[in-house]
């Protein structure tokens, strides 16, 4: 085959390939899974102790290396003996807390809840509602509802009325 490119004729030739079966070592190449008779038991795999420490990514620092480890964004320090972790006490994070980040060595509390729900409604701390004509409450600082309901005194009439919007019976006949 002959192609032409201005002016300049190429040949080109197809040669078969010079690699037979016979050629290749299969010694340079790593057997397929279901060929491999040998086990992993031999495997080495370098140990750091008393040389160098390994974070959770396989990074190696040297002894008296400051690091983080990753998993925890306390630092560590290298040591002989493996790796050394500051564990301070962190303070504990609020009950209503509804945010909470872990960029420190410490969670770190963001956002506390500051408002009551009671029947699907948020409440102001401190404000009061009624969510009935007999109930009367009031969200607490505590994040909590507390809720009083009306004691309605027994009517002297015979046939008292429930009126609409209005807690406790009333006498409309005398």
């Amino acid at each position: 085959m002959a192609l032409h490119i201005h002016g300049v004729w190429i040949l080109l030739f197809v040669i078969p390939a010079l690699v037979t079966p016979a050629a290749i070592n299969h010694e340079d190449y790593p057997a397929d899974e279901g060929d491999q008779t040998s086990s992993n038991d031999n495997l080495i795999f370098d140990d750091y102790r008393g040389k160098g420490c390994v974070d959770d990514s396989g990074f190696v620092y040297k002894l008296g290396e400051r690091f983080f480890p990753g998993h925890s964004n306390c630092p560590c320090v290298c040591t002989e003996d493996g790796p050394v972790c500051d564990q301070p006490e962190c303070p504990k994070i609020h009950p209503k807390c509804t945010k909470v980040e872990h960029n420190g060595c410490c969670p770190e509390c963001k956002e506390v809840k500051n408002f009551c729900e009671y029947h699907g409604k948020n409440y102001k701390i401190l404000e009061e509602f009624k969510p009935s004509p007999c109930e009367w409450c009031r969200c607490e600082p505590s994040n909590e509802v507390h809720c009083v309901v009306a004691d309605c005194a027994v009517p002297e009439c015979v046939n008292p009325v429930y009126e609409p919007e209005q807690c406790c019976p009333v006498c409309k006949n005398g």
